[in-house]
């Protein structure tokens, strides 16, 4: 067994960076620790040696709380002194292919980024390029895909216990980039993370916000519906938990109010109806961790993590075309997209 331990740098001391904790210390959603901060603390083979922001208040307060020994103001001289394995980037999305390309091209093996990706496709085609061309093991900050109860949901999809699938609803909505981010991610590992033929989408927006192919905001997803390669038809609607449901030829999981809960139904007893059935037994832990552990053991085995860089580009991507879709008046977006340029929100 490796008994490696990497050294691990934060840009960006905000809330994702190392106080959100505090926040959600009493919810029942999501197993602490939470911040990347408090992640990389928690972890046995990562040990946090400074973290970065150009708000010192926020660098000196994070790094105090995490018992931090160094913190800067510019993220690069950060990287350049530490030299660290593993990076996470917990700044607004704006800058965050810049700081990829920079940590790749000093020496860094792993990078943990949180949501959204970037700001646009052409950032996530640079993020994507320089990720493949320095051989970086890259996890996008979308938890669930970390979380148990959503892994036993894809086991349970993948065995073929409830036959074959057919489609994902997600009841979900939120800003395109801020909320919706995970609802992409979730919808692409429900569906076995395949590539995309196409994507159609309402968005709450006007026309004329779509000035210079850039938003000023981060507009509301509406209704999303994606086409996989594989077969698989999903579809988003505004709902009220958080949840999502997979349809199946011979039942279907569903995950309830943010992940409290999980139900399965199956095809089964005298009349081969879809009933109730027992939804297997997990412990919950937290997403934050797992994510860091798969950076670390891909590191050492020198595989791809689960939320690797293509998968967070085509997520991405996803979300891009479901707006891109709302531009050309509720066309069909057809994968890869051709306006890589379109811009969403100020950050």
């Amino acid at each position: 067994m490796n008994h490696t331990e990497y050294r691990a740098c934060i840009v960006g001391c905000g809330r994702m960076g190392g106080t959100i904790d505090e926040e959600v210390k009493s919810s029942p959603h999501g197993a602490l620790p939470y911040s990347h901060a408090a992640g990389y603390t928690a972890y046995e083979r990562t040990t946090i040696v400074a973290g970065a922001d150009v708000v010192e208040e926020k660098a000196k307060y994070v790094c105090d709380k995490w018992d931090i020994p160094k913190y800067y103001l510019d993220y690069q001289e950060m990287i350049v002194q530490e030299k660290p394995d593993i990076i996470s980037i917990a700044t607004r999305p704006g800058n965050h292919a810049e700081i990829t390309q920079f940590a790749a091209e000093n020496g860094v093996k792993g990078i943990y980024c949180d949501k959204p990706l970037c700001a646009s496709m052409e950032e996530a085609d640079a993020m994507l390029e320089v990720c493949e061309k320095y051989n970086i093991k890259f996890n996008l900050g979308t938890q669930r895909r970390f979380t148990p109860g959503y892994i036993k949901m894809r086991e349970i999809l993948e065995s073929g216990e409830i036959g074959e699938r057919r489609s994902i609803i997600s009841y979900t909505g939120g800003g395109a980039l801020w909320g919706y981010t995970h609802a992409a991610d979730l919808i692409l590992f429900l569906a076995s993370d395949s590539p995309i033929e196409y994507v159609q989408g309402n968005v709450a927006i006007d026309d004329a916000e779509f000035e210079n192919n850039h938003t000023d905001s981060d507009p509301n997803i509406v209704m999303g519906f994606i086409r996989f390669q594989n077969g698989v038809n999903a579809i988003s609607i505004p709902g009220t938990a958080y949840e999502f449901e997979v349809n199946c030829s011979d039942g279907t999981v569903r995950s309830l109010n943010n992940g409290l809960g999980f139900e399965l139904r199956k095809r089964q007893g005298q009349f081969n109806e879809i009933l109730d059935a027992q939804f297997p037994q997990f412990q919950r832990k937290s997403g934050t961790v797992g994510c860091i552990q798969d950076i670390v053991e891909a590191i050492d085995t020198d595989t791809e993590t689960q939320g690797n860089i293509q998968l967070a580009h085509r997520s991405t991507e996803m979300v891009f075309a479901i707006v891109d879709s709302q531009r050309q008046k509720g066309n069909r977006v057809t994968m890869p997209m051709e306006n890589r340029g379109l811009y969403l929100g100020r950050w």
